[in-house]
């Protein structure tokens, strides 16, 4: 064994899981929803439906980028690869591309309050990821 080998902390393994149930959530997320699921979408009013199907396709490429990004950024922690931190950072710029474009077309009304919490809670995670990532690469954990 290297002597410069820098040990797993035990905390990559809880936030490497955390990140990959949080964004394999996101990815059955828009499984259901690309494929559109009736018993799924049926948690959705018709407003929000409508505003799901009404993305145009570079919006659709968007989304799928922030969700299969994050996937993909977890299972790269999970190996400790070094690509999970540009990984995790293309997902969260994805997904704040999707919030402005959620801002000018009118997706924060139909999606309410309780869709801008959401939000919130997604990006504070997403940012969350990125941080960690970025320090355990820094700390040559990370290879």
């Amino acid at each position: 064994m290297n002597a410069m080998t820098v040990r797993t902390p035990w905390h990559l393994w809880a936030v490497g899981a955390l990140a990959l149930l949080w964004n394999g959530y996101g990815g059955f997320d828009y499984v259901m929803t690309q494929t559109q699921n009736a018993g799924y979408l049926a948690q959705f009013t018709e407003a929000q439906r409508a505003y799901f199907e009404s993305f145009p396709m570079w919006m659709e490429a968007v989304w799928a980028i922030g969700v299969w990004g994050g996937v993909l950024a977890s299972i790269l922690l999970l190996l400790r690869s070094k690509w999970a931190f540009p990984a995790f950072l293309a997902s969260l710029i994805a997904f704040a591309i999707s919030v402005v474009y959620g801002q000018m077309s009118g997706g924060n009304e139909v999606m309410g309050s309780t869709g801008m919490i959401f939000s919130a809670v997604i990006f504070l995670l997403g940012l969350g990821f990125v941080m960690y990532s970025r320090m355990m690469a820094r700390k040559g954990v990370l290879r």
